[in-house]
């Protein structure tokens, strides 16, 4: 089993999201995060003064799935996520020992 983490721009979710129900993904966990990479922060003006936002606003899709849709998955949320341009986000794939339904106490495979 895999946990997929992706970091992805605000405007690309609806798309991703569609993306992913098209494949079968019917749970995945989302987020609010910021960040900082080499696309920057933008110029933000305040009071006739630019200023520099450091962080990067983003959504962080956390998926877990069965070792063999994984690839699907990745290449899902890359084709619909991008736009060829800097600030694309990331895509990580870890490994997961355990994941335990808290309802039914179900675990592995079914647990998802």
């Amino acid at each position: 089993m895999k946990k997929i983490e992706a970091v992805i721009r605000l405007s690309k979710f609806d798309k991703i999201r569609d993306a992913l129900a098209n494949i079968g993904v019917r749970f995945f966990t989302l987020k609010d995060v910021k960040g900082f990479g080499l696309q920057k922060g933008a110029k933000m003006v305040y009071r006739g003064s630019v200023y520099d936002a450091d962080f990067i606003a983003r959504l962080q899709l956390d998926i877990l799935a069965e070792d063999e849709k994984t690839d699907e998955i990745v290449k899902t949320i890359t084709e619909a996520g991008r736009t060829g341009e800097v600030g694309d986000g990331k895509i990580i794939v870890t490994a997961v020992e355990s994941v335990t339904r808290i309802r039914t106490g179900e675990v592995g495979a079914k647990a998802i």
